[in-house]
């Protein structure tokens, strides 16, 4: 085994990374500094600092990367509509190549000899932070602890039982032993129940919303202005993405927006099930569709949305640095230049119903759309539009008709 002198560990103060800490230094005898990246965790953070120094971290960052993180990665997706099998608005996915590329900045500034993630090797997050590496820094030591040949670990439990031992403060319990993903566009909910894709989540375990039930018997309105397919403002109040993106958490949330219950397909092969909550996202998602229905060309439109499931799975998969990616997302923008207006939203009990839209650069016609009488457009025209798009159609009916 090579020697280790420092490494930087990608910190949330969660399970795995709190055990990580002291086994890091069991195991390689190196000095390690933690690294947290705030994007949004809120009370997650409280203790943070002092938990890390006391399980034996001779320094921790903690950076507030925010506004970095909405404007940067969940903004950028936004635009794309990007969605995962049809129902993922990929929180986590967005998050990891942010915290990995300021955890090698700070890698670099402490002159560290190695990087360390406590993503398992069944998931998706070891192939985020490493592609991150790789792309980043491609000369970098990677510790990946789930697959290091000293881990010793076999399940959470284990890992629970070593930190009583040590006597490593934990957010979960035996009872509650969740794992869960924070940041601003979302919270995911992972292990204990809901491995058994037939158990209805637990009341207790959501955080960012409430349910449909709960919600307010009154619908609440919003207005969501838009510049070039990105969010800038709320009933007319500019704010700044990570402002808004919050903003918009409390109110869908408050009115059962967002909750996600789904089994997906990971990248290393596996389903998986996972329990979101983007209530926030949601509504934006919503939002946003509603200014491109009437500022974004037909055929554009369907070229863009024809890439959705590859931008979204290269998100998904970790390929946030590759010139695929990178490709994908000026063309993507360059759909966005005309996308500004405003979408109305209605909230109530769990549904976000977009009932307005305007855009100064709207294609919308309602000289050529009503249904009343107009002097614009003759609906004879239509006849032989239908026919030479029928054509093929009946050559196709004829030869079959001869047999």
């Amino acid at each position: 085994m090579s020697e280790v002198k420092k490494v930087v560990l990608a910190y949330s103060g969660g399970l795995d990374t709190s055990v990580i800490v002291r086994w890091l230094i069991e195991t390689y005898g190196c000095e390690v500094i933690c690294f947290a990246a705030d994007v949004g965790q809120k009370e997650e953070l409280s203790g943070l600092r002092e938990k890390a120094i006391k399980t034996g971290a001779t320094k921790i960052y903690i950076d507030d990367l925010r506004e970095e993180f909405t404007r940067d990665f969940v903004f950028p997706a936004l635009r794309a509509n990007a969605i995962y099998e049809g129902t993922y608005l990929l929180g986590t996915s967005l998050a990891r190549p942010l915290i990995a590329k300021r955890q090698l900045e700070i890698a670099k500034l402490e002159n560290a000899d190695a990087v360390c993630h406590g993503a398992t090797g069944k998931g998706n997050d070891q192939v985020r932070f490493e592609l991150t590496y790789m792309a980043l820094n491609p000369a970098i030591r990677i510790i990946s602890a789930w697959k290091d040949e000293h881990w010793t670990f076999d399940s959470r439990v284990s890992m629970i039982d070593y930190a009583e031992k040590h006597g490593i403060p934990l957010p979960l319990t035996r009872e509650k032993p969740y794992s869960s993903d924070r940041n601003l566009l979302h919270i995911s909910h992972e292990g204990g129940i809901l491995e058994d894709p037939w158990a209805e989540p637990k009341e207790d375990m959501f955080i960012l919303s409430v349910s449909p039930e709960a919600a307010p018997d009154r619908a609440t309105y919003l207005e969501i202005g838009f510049e070039k397919g990105n969010p800038v403002s709320v009933d007319g109040v500019a704010m700044t993405p990570a402002v808004l993106l919050d903003h918009m958490n409390a109110v869908a949330g408050a009115n059962g927006i967002g909750r996600v219950d789904m089994v997906e397909n990971r990248f290393v092969g596996m389903k998986s099930r996972g329990v979101y909550e983007t209530p926030g996202g949601t509504a934006l998602w919503a939002a946003h569709r509603a200014v491109e229905s009437i500022t974004m060309d037909r055929e554009v439109m369907l070229l863009r949305d024809s890439l959705i499931p590859k931008y979204a799975q290269l998100a998904y998969n970790g390929f946030w640095y590759a010139p695929e990616m990178e490709v994908l997302q000026r063309f993507i923008d360059d759909t966005q230049e005309r996308v500004t207006g405003t979408a109305r939203l209605k909230f109530y009990k769990g549904n976000c119903i977009v009932v307005g839209r305007k855009s100064p650069f709207s294609l919308y016609s309602e000289d050529f759309a009503t249904f009343e009488k107009d002097r614009v457009y003759d609906q004879k025209d239509a006849t032989g539009f239908i026919r030479l798009n029928a054509l093929r159609l009946r050559i196709l009916a004829m030869i079959n008709a001869r047999g």
